[in-house]
């Protein structure tokens, strides 16, 4: 009962027959009347009302890196061109030294598009230990959590309403956006790509330390 439980807790959209299918997916081989009976019982058929909260966050000390690659933030940003078309961009830091790894600019970025970014970050570069996030909807999203698991990446969540608990990545967003956001009119997402990455190398490699 616990396990049928747990698996409508975490795939709460999920219909009976989508639920078991999963359950089955990853294992577990009871039969298809065993599980309707517990999922009656449960009364997990019935329609839930409202919408579903963010899990509970732990406060998580925001520490400089030892190391090079050990810890990353990731956080999402977005603007408009000049035609008023929405783009988003989620990006990526080494919270060891404040490197840029990666943008993904583009005007639908679900999580399994983050996924495939992290993916190409893990061919060239290997992977840290976590990263840390906040609870936007690709970040939440089954497909990050399971990509997490599988690479024994820990996924560390900020609180709700407290960005400053991912400080690295929130004030390196302030000078991108100033920098290159607000500074450009942009006609087009390639426009955006392209002045991205010339900021981005020249802020890996030339820009001075902050005094």
């Amino acid at each position: 009962m616990d396990t049928v439980r747990d698996y409508a807790e975490r795939f709460g959209k999920y219909g009976f027959w989508l639920l078991f299918k999963r359950m089955r997916r990853e294992g577990i081989t009871w039969n298809h009347k065993r599980v309707y009976r517990i999922y009656k019982l449960l009364r997990l058929s019935m329609r839930r009302k409202g919408k579903r909260r963010v899990p509970s966050r732990v406060r998580e000390p925001l520490i400089q890196p030892d190391l090079k690659n050990s810890s990353w933030s990731m956080d999402f940003m977005s603007d408009s061109l000049q035609s008023g078309q929405r783009f988003r961009t989620p990006n990526i830091l080494d919270d060891f030294n404040r490197e840029v790894l990666h943008f993904e600019i583009g005007t639908s970025l679900p999580s399994l598009r983050v996924v495939r970014v992290l993916d190409k970050l893990k061919e060239w570069r290997g992977l840290p230990g976590q990263i840390r996030v906040d609870n936007g909807p690709e970040f939440i999203a089954e497909p990050l959590r399971l990509w997490a698991e599988a690479n024994g990446v820990r996924i560390l969540f900020i609180q709700p309403g407290k960005p400053m608990q991912n400080a690295y990545v929130e004030r390196f967003n302030k000078t991108y956006r100033t920098e290159v956001l607000d500074y450009y009119s942009f006609l087009s997402i390639n426009e955006v790509r392209e002045i991205t990455q010339e900021w981005m190398e020249d802020y890996n490699h030339h820009r001075p330390p902050a005094v």
